[in-house]
């Protein structure tokens, strides 16, 4: 219990950091708050976590987990370049396999940590009454909403932020571009396969989509990769 409780703890606070450098770095787009953007995404980032331990709605982590995403997703892409990140969503994509469809043991740790109310899902209701705070979680019971996880958001998001920070492109970015919309086409499938009801991997379908997009984007415009 105190290892969860520690790993909690460490969770929120990478959290808050997480959302503070996406508000900050927001902000710094808009010239008449220069100056205020420290103290702004301070509290901005702090507000958030504290209306997310008092009032755990799906709504609220849902617009969290956008915050974490797209933070996670742009400091872990500039850092990589092209290839690693392919490598790196091919590896993930296996893995993800292996453990949902073969070990199962994602799907076991998944339903382990809904309970504890954290952004690290995204939640789609399935009817406008739906409450994620009232959700039981016992085991057979059916679940009113869909639940996605925040790594299938992020891992895909990695290679539109690497391509567009190192594929030099002028006008449109085609791989960019490619790599978003191959993400999409892939979440289409898999949100079809869930619909009926049974547990999927998800970076299979999204990591594939992003990378067949990507290196058709890169096709069509001639970029190099290397």
């Amino acid at each position: 219990m105190g290892h969860q409780l520690t790993d909690i703890s460490r969770y929120i606070k990478h959290s808050i950091l997480c959302i503070y450098y996406v508000f900050f770095a927001l902000l710094t787009l808009i010239p008449s708050l220069a100056g205020l953007e420290n103290i702004i995404s301070i509290l901005l980032s702090t507000g958030l976590t504290l209306l997310l331990y008092k009032y755990p709605e799906w709504y609220v982590i849902d617009i969290l987990g956008v915050c974490i995403a797209a933070g996670v997703s742009a400091l872990i892409g500039i850092s990589l370049s092209v290839i690693p990140v392919v490598v790196l969503l091919i590896l993930l994509a296996v893995y993800d396999a292996i453990s949902v469809y073969k070990t199962k043991h994602m799907i076991t740790m998944a339903e382990g940590v809904m309970d504890l109310k954290l952004p690290i899902l995204f939640i789609i209701p399935k009817h406008r009454d739906y409450s994620f705070i009232k959700e039981s979680f016992k085991e057979g019971e059916t679940r009113e909403a869909f639940f996605m996880g925040l790594g299938d958001a992020v891992m895909p998001s990695l290679l539109v932020v690497s391509a567009n920070v190192f594929i030099e492109n002028g006008g449109i970015s085609y791989p960019v571009l490619g790599a978003m919309l191959g993400t999409l086409a892939g979440h289409v499938i898999l949100s079809i396969l869930v619909m009926r009801g049974k547990p999927q991997a998800g970076l299979p379908f999204l990591n594939s989509g992003a990378i067949l997009g990507f290196f058709a984007g890169v096709l069509l415009s001639g970029a190099s990769i290397l």
